[in-house]
């Protein structure tokens, strides 16, 4: 996995532990937003990507606490925007959010194949804008 961490941040031009938390955080959205078999196929086929959503799935939606319970709540902080506002709170800007996104979804079609990754990508609301 680390191999596959590195040259994802590489391509992508950030440190590797952030874009390790990162990829986690996008394969977890995309293990909640996509429909279970592609999405499945797709996390089962990149290399340690079952480790990282299992170690980053649990940082979802819009942030903890009184802030993030209220955000749920009405309804903000979903989607790919919730995903967007959860990579910038780790300090990626728009920038490294759409060059990790991409590079992440160019390694995953590398390992699942592009019918399994286009599923996931179009089955997204709004994903395929910024890949």
């Amino acid at each position: 996995m680390n191999e596959v961490i590195d040259q994802i941040a590489t391509k992508a031009g950030i440190a590797p532990d952030l874009a390790e938390k990162a990829v986690g955080m996008i394969l977890s959205f995309l293990q909640r937003e996509a429909p279970d078999g592609p999405v499945t196929k797709m996390i089962e086929a990149f290399p340690g990507a079952t480790d990282l959503v299992a170690q980053y799935g649990g940082d979802q939606g819009s942030g903890g606490g009184l802030l993030g319970g209220l955000l749920n709540a009405v309804g903000a902080g979903g989607g790919i925007m919730g995903l967007g506002q959860q990579l910038m709170s780790t300090g990626l800007g728009m920038g490294d959010i759409t060059s990790l996104a991409k590079e992440t979804v160019a390694t995953a079609r590398q390992y699942a194949g592009n019918e399994v990754v286009d599923e996931v990508v179009n089955s997204v609301p709004g994903l395929s804008q910024f890949i």
